[in-house]
């Protein structure tokens, strides 16, 4: 290929280049093939919304590090927090000697999450952490053991985390058996409502369900909690109305039933809310948090009303390095970037122009079918035709190594992997987000047939 080189976008080498073809032929030859990789490139230096290879290839990244960079690569306040902690401690160990910023950022979240109940929290590594220990707070407090999650839906890749999650490849498949007492209910994907439902009946239907549900499968009596993502992610950036959500969360109330919402990719921005709940007007008894809550340095957390949260006896929950202290104390400074005034409005700004030029590739295109989004959690599906709406997974496949030729790194998700999902850091300007937006719409045009 000819050299690219526009603003931001360099390519100096044709991608990958001979130093990451060389690192390729190391990582074969000593990583499994388990971890896969969207890009075959190795990362030399990342700032904001660039991305720089071992060759000098600079990359515009709409990936973001699957939603855990919404604070942008090395914010600076981020880098001199934990160059400041390094010269204190690294690490050690709640459990044994207990350090202060985990309590700040206890009391930081216990602040900010939705509800003003009394609540408490507590720190781990991950999101599939998160949502283990979510599990096990609201079984031990309500003494019941069934849990319910949606089809779709993505919780992780532990036992009980895949247990929860709904997409058999890559993610299950003779991985089980799975963790008991863990049930599936269906979450409204509108798009492909059956018998040309409006959004309405659809949610009518759904929340119908979960009575027969009731009947069928496991009593109401004997479900401890019910796990949802405000908006589901893998499962493909389907946003669910006000209507369905506000209707679980009546579910949950009218039986008892714990409301948990997994916000490990919906949280710290991402919808234009600190939190995707916040859209809804819905309070959840637990909430699960990651990815962006660090930028980058790995920790989780699970907070949730107080009483709730005191169900474990000590020891019962907890982990070695559960809340690091270089986790607290760069969570603490991603929290007060994102406190800043108009932060959260650029994760609407940046929304809104994603979905306009979006609406304009759906005109343009015929195998654009749906465009969906809530703030900068935005995508676009991909489909053989308009009418029969059949997923186009091998385009989808083409895109994403097609603009990753050309400077962009995108990842592709969805129950039928048709989906190209766009999570770029919030701190991306206005101009990188253009050039990122016209690469797409190039390899678009490239790939798919103009409507008629």
């Amino acid at each position: 290929m000819s050299p690219i080189t526009t603003k931001f976008i360099q390519l100096k080498t044709a991608v990958p280049g001979p130093k990451s073809q060389e690192m390729l032929a190391k990582k074969e030859a000593n990583v499994p093939r388990g971890p896969s990789n969207t890009t075959p490139a190795f990362v030399a230096k990342a700032e904001g919304a660039l991305l720089t290879d071992l060759d000098g290839n600079t990359f515009i990244d709409f990936a973001g590090a699957i939603g855990s960079i919404n604070a942008g690569h090395c914010p600076p306040a981020v880098v001199e927090a934990l160059k400041a902690q390094l010269d204190q401690y690294i690490h050690t160990c709640f459990h044994v000697m207990m350090y202060e910023p985990y309590v700040q950022l206890a009391e930081k979240l216990n602040q900010i999450t939705p509800g003003d109940h009394p609540k408490k929290t507590f720190f781990l590594n991950s999101g599939a952490e998160a949502v283990e220990n979510a599990v096990k707070i609201a079984r031990k407090y309500t003494g019941r053991k069934a849990i319910i999650s949606f089809e779709r839906g993505f919780h992780g890749r532990t036992l009980l985390a895949m247990s929860l999650t709904s997409k058999v490849r890559p993610y299950k498949y003779e991985f089980g058996p799975f963790a008991p007492d863990t049930y599936k209910m269906t979450y409204p994907y509108y798009y492909r409502a059956p018998y040309g439902a409006s959004p309405e009946e659809t949610d009518a239907e759904v929340l119908r369900r979960f009575e027969d549900f009731f009947l069928a499968e496991v009593a109401a009596d004997n479900v401890a909690a019910i796990i949802m993502e405000p908006v589901q992610g893998e499962g493909g950036f389907v946003v669910p109305s006000k209507t369905f959500v506000q209707g679980v969360k009546a579910i949950c109330e009218k039986y008892g039933i714990l409301f948990i919402a997994d916000e490990v990719q919906t949280g710290f921005g991402r919808t234009g809310k600190m939190f995707a709940m916040e859209h809804y007007g819905v309070v959840p008894d637990i909430v699960t948090m990651s990815k962006s809550m660090g930028a980058g340095v790995p920790i989780s957390a699970v907070t949730g009303r107080a009483e709730i949260m005191d169900a474990p006896n000590p020891g019962e929950i907890g982990g070695t390095y559960g809340g690091s202290p270089l986790g607290c104390v760069a969570a603490l400074k991603v929290i007060e970037m994102m406190e800043q005034d108009g932060f959260l409005d650029r994760a609407n700004t940046i929304g809104d122009t994603i979905l306009k030029r979006f609406g304009e590739f759906k005109e343009k295109f015929a195998e654009v079918g749906d465009v969906r989004g809530l703030g900068a959690m935005c995508a676009i599906e991909l489909v053989k035709d308009k009418a029969s709406k059949e997923p186009n997974k091998e385009l989808t496949v083409k895109i994403v190594q097609a603009c990753y030729q050309n400077g962009l790194v995108v990842m592709s998700a969805g129950l039928y992997s048709n989906v190209i999902r766009i999570l770029s850091p919030l701190v991306i300007t206005d101009e990188q987000l253009e050039e990122g937006l016209n690469v797409l719409e190039n390899v678009l045009a490239g790939l798919c047939t103009p409507n008629r």
